[in-house]
This record gives C-alpha cells, sequence and structure tokens, in this order.
C-alpha cells in the first residue's frame, strides 16, 4: 500500500492506539461507513507495510511485583548507533529502546529491576558496550494515547468518510464510503449516472468492498459500506458527495 494514508486507515490506527483489546473492526467499520471486511482487509495492509508494527500490552510495573522502571538517557556516537541500540536490546531488563536524531542524548533506554541493584546492574552493562550514561531517573508513570488528527472529527457526526487529494489544474480524487441510506446505493454505475447521483464527467476508478478491489462497470452495483474512489478533472461537485450519503 502507499504510505499516503487516507481517513479509513487513520481511524484505524487511532482506534488500535487508544484500545486495540477492546476494539473491534464491526465497530471501526461502523463509525466509518465501511464493511467489517475492509477494516481487516486494512488492518492487515497496515501491518504489511510496517506501519502498523505491532499490538503491545502496558504493563505497571510496580503493581506488578512492586517493580521499579528506570529510564537511562545515554549518548552514542552517530555511526554505532544502530548498532549499540540492538546490542542494547539484548540486556536483561531492558523494555524499550529510543533512538533520538541528535547528536547527544541520542538513546533513551528504558529498563525494569527488581530493585536498585538490578538497575545498576543494567547501568553498567550499558557502559560497558560503549554507552555513555547522561542522565537516569525512576519513571512514575507514563501514558500512551493516540494522535488526535487520526480520531474522528466533529463536523463529520457519523456521515460518510470523504478522502480528498486535489491534483494539478483542479482535478480531484475523492474517496467515499457510501452510506446505507445514499441515493446511490442499490443503483448500478449505469443508473446513478442517469439519476445524475454521480455527475458525467466523474470517472469512478474502484471500488473496495471487504478484501476486493473491484473494476467499476456500468452494471456494477453500489452497495452500502463500499468505499468508492472518484476522479474529476474539473473537482467532484458536492452534489455528487452528497450522493454517497454524506450531507455536509
Amino acid at each position: 500500500m502507499s504510505d499516503r494514508l487516507d481517513e479509513v486507515d487513520n481511524r484505524i490506527l487511532y482506534h488500535l492506539v487508544r484500545d486495540a483489546r477492546n476494539t473491534s473492526a464491526p465497530e471501526i467499520a461502523e463509525e466509518v461507513n465501511v464493511s467489517a471486511g475492509t477494516i481487516r482487509n486494512r488492518i492487515s495492509q497496515l501491518e504489511e507495510a510496517g506501519i502498523l508494527r505491532g499490538y503491545h500490552a502496558l504493563v505497571d510495573y510496580p503493581r506488578a511485583g512492586g517493580r521499579l522502571t528506570n529510564l537511562y538517557i545515554c549518548t552514542s556516537p552517530v555511526p554505532d548507533r544502530d548498532r549499540l541500540s540492538k546490542q542494547v536490546a539484548e540486556i536483561p531488563g531492558v523494555v524499550s529502546v529510543r533512538q533520538l536524531m541528535k547528536g547527544r542524548n541520542n538513546l533513551h533506554i528504558t529498563a525494569v529491576g527488581d530493585d536498585m541493584q538490578e538497575l545498576n546492574r543494567v547501568a553498567n552493562d550499558l557502559s560497558a558496550i560503549g554507552l555513555e550514561i547522561e542522565e537516569e531517573n525512576l519513571l512514575q508513570s507514563e501514558q500512551h494515547l493516540p494522535y488526535h488528527k487520526f480520531g474522528p472529527k466533529e463536523s463529520q457526526n457519523g456521515h460518510t468518510i470523504a478522502d480528498f487529494m486535489e491534483l494539478s489544474g483542479g482535478a480531484e480524487v475523492v474517496e467515499l464510503s457510501v452510506s446505507a441510506d445514499a441515493d446511490v446505493a442499490g443503483l448500478t454505475l449505469s443508473e446513478a449516472n442517469e439519476r445524475g447521483g454521480i455527475q458525467s464527467d466523474v470517472l469512478v476508478v474502484s471500488i473496495e468492498r471487504d478484501d476486493e478491489m473491484l473494476t467499476p462497470r456500468g452494471d456494477t452495483t453500489v452497495r452500502p459500506d463500499d468505499l468508492v474512489t472518484l476522479f474529476c478533472r474539473n473537482g467532484v461537485a458536492r452534489e455528487t458527495v452528497e450522493a454517497f450519503g454524506d450531507d455536509r
């Protein structure tokens, strides 16, 4: 898939970061007006592209046997940063390694230990592989939150998700999900053209349905929860957008 994410991809990432365990594909699908199959297929694509890199449990280590969590701020020679990061990840007790794009303080390492003796052992291991520890502190708490721009937009109110890409010369590519009560739902593309639901100069590029990418034809029926991509050299008219269920 392309690195350019649309609103469906963004919403998936938002909800999975917010609460992956208790969020189902049907719940996300209902919010963005596509099928659960489409959501599951998009999740697979995000995983294959390396954008969605895993699902991790957040552990409160102080409550898990009173363990201590320590943050080490270290400096690595820039040419050795990748190599040293891999070595750090092999040190017992290390649970997180973060690289920064800077010359100093460029590795942030989180480790867990039963007591200060274990954390001192981690510090010694870090020094032994050539890292300079600039600062270290016990962590009190840490939160992981979803990126707000990937979340629901107040103006959408549950209506059709639209992704607009403006091209040179005023052309537009628009991606719309089909609401259950949309004017075009249940019509073939030919019928939608004849009734004015899709303007005559609009090209239907693709229809994404569950795990299929359909090649649109005149006799292709538009179904609720389809994700339809349109192209128009002169911009897609508001009437066409509204025919898919968006009444903004």
